[in-house]
């Protein structure tokens, strides 16, 4: 059964900068992918996605102009550069995949396959 592995949070200061990677245990070419984030206390949401063909890309407000999605198909990963980050970005990040034959669509709330998620820190 297909798993994404989320990876590359830490904690980092107000300002700073992040890029997280989103692996998949199977091929991930025929999945649009999103990214979630869950706050402490608060329901998980999704921030960005990206279709399977790499043309469509969404972002959630909060995010837009910070945070970068892309993916490299050839290293079956997903990337979320994230810029600018501040204390409400705190969260545990991960990836969910969905398999499609769709090339240029994709949901922020999409649901599918996941896995282990990665915790990012915002703080001084």
């Amino acid at each position: 059964q297909l798993e994404l592995v989320a990876s590359g949070g830490g904690l980092v200061q107000p300002g700073g900068s992040l890029t997280l990677s989103c692996t998949g245990t199977g091929p991930l070419e025929n999945f649009a992918v999103n990214w979630v984030r869950q706050a402490p206390g608060k329901d998980p949401e999704g921030i960005s996605c990206i279709s399977v063909s790499g043309l469509y890309i969404n972002y959630e407000d909060s995010v837009k102009g910070r945070f970068t999605i892309s993916r490299d198909n050839a290293k079956n990963t997903v990337y979320l550069h994230m810029s600018s980050l501040q204390p409400d970005d705190t969260g545990t990040y991960t990836c969910s995949g969905v398999g499609t034959s769709v090339q240029h669509m994709c949901s922020l709330n999409g649901n599918g396959a996941t896995g282990r998620g990665t915790q990012v820190t915002v703080s001084s």
